[in-house]
């Protein structure tokens, strides 16, 4: 047996801490932090991983930490970096939009023409047909056959995407009173799904949960390696089994073992499954049903990664793992690595679905909670 030690609480415990207890009466009322900043944890490590569990022993539930009591100078030097890093990360779309408004916009005024122009530079950059409609009807009624700035039709830009994405700004609470509170992971192949579970697993250890990773993705050995190497990482428990295991089967013991074991959070991983394919999407629905039958409530949460390079694939994939799979929100990866972030505020236009996180690196701390306003800035590159 070894004891678990309390976790000190780092600066992401200050920013981002939470206890479900505080917040799970009023979670479902619309009552916690809207900013969303509570949700996942904070950096830290507990105790040395095993194949089957990491403690035996639960820590106390992590305190509640408000947003509010939380910002002292080392944490707003920590949002300071991470803001800068989202900018940093959307730059090739920023830059795409910025110049394409300064080039539309300088010294030419609002007429049919250049809202022509400003529809093509906001579709090719895939803020999607819904958006742009809207971008360009609030300028059209305000400023047309007048002059206008590209600052103040970048002013419009960020109000206009802050208006579709504040509403699905969600964090990823855990509710500890499931025990274990189940996350499932799906996506396709690349999207960054197994090392997304491990960042989630690095936070949610930081704030003092007892964690379980299950490598449900029992197709690809290099899988069930990473999600080991993230469980002794992390000090969170790893079910694995061999490859080419039943993937069912293994989300089956995973659940089972988490609630014998009075786990908080359990995170299963999934093959990545191409979503026009349709026996492996039988497979998943079949993950799901045999995790009901341990806990008719589980999963709580069926969250997709998405890789923002795949553009307006993406749209495709949230429709077909939201029928397939019953997705309850969405983590959106490798934001740094294309010019077409803006497929995340069509997806919120379309789908309405939770934003709980997004990515703009490799390293831990760049998955961050979602921010609407932060995001609208730094695609607009303000």
């Amino acid at each position: 047996m070894s004891t678990l030690e309390k976790p000190k609480r780092s600066l992401f415990g200050r920013m981002f801490g939470v206890t479900e207890r505080a917040v799970v009466a009023d979670a479902d009322d619309g009552d916690v932090d809207p900013t969303g900043r509570e949700a996942l944890g904070q950096d830290g490590a507990g105790t040395e991983a095993t194949s089957t569990g990491a403690d035996d022993m639960a820590p106390a539930d992590p305190p509640f930490v408000t947003v509010a009591a939380a910002l002292d100078e080392t944490s707003s030097q920590a949002r300071l970096s991470w803001l800068q890093r989202l900018k940093a990360g959307l730059a090739k779309t920023s830059t795409v939009l910025s110049q394409g408004i300064t080039d539309v916009f300088t010294k030419r005024k609002l007429d049919a023409g250049t809202l022509e122009d400003l529809e093509d530079l906001l579709i090719q950059a895939d803020l999607g047909l819904e958006t742009t409609a809207k971008i360009t009807a609030r300028l059209k009624a305000d400023r047309f056959d007048k002059a206008i700035a590209p600052e103040e039709v970048r002013d419009v830009l960020i109000s206009e995407i802050a208006k579709v994405l504040e509403p699905i700004a969600h964090p990823l609470l855990v509710k500890v009173a499931h025990r274990p509170h189940v996350i499932l992971m799906v996506g396709v192949n690349g999207s960054g799904k197994t090392t997304t579970i491990g960042k989630l697993a690095e936070r949610y250890r930081g704030s003092g949960y007892r964690v379980m990773l299950a490598a449900g993705d029992t197709f690809r050995a290099a899988a069930i390696d990473q999600l080991k190497i993230w469980g002794e990482r992390t000090g969170s428990a790893v079910i694995a089994r061999a490859v080419g295991s039943d993937a069912a089967s293994l989300a089956f013991e995973a659940v089972t073992e988490a609630k014998t074991g009075a786990y908080d959070v359990l995170l299963i991983d999934t093959a990545g499954r191409l979503q026009n394919k349709d026996g492996l999407m039988q497979e998943l629905e079949k993950i799901v049903r045999v995790i009901r039958k341990v806990d008719p409530d589980a999963p709580h949460n069926v969250v997709l990664t998405l890789d923002a390079t795949t553009g307006q694939n993406a749209l495709n994939q949230v429709d077909v793992f939201g029928k397939r799979a019953g997705v309850t929100g969405l983590i959106m990866t490798k934001l740094d690595g294309t010019a077409r972030g803006g497929i995340l505020v069509a997806i919120a236009a379309r789908f309405g679905l939770p934003v709980h996180a997004i990515g703009v690196g490799e390293k831990a701390d760049d998955l961050q909670p979602f921010d609407a306003k932060d995001f609208a800035r730094a695609i607009a590159g303000e």
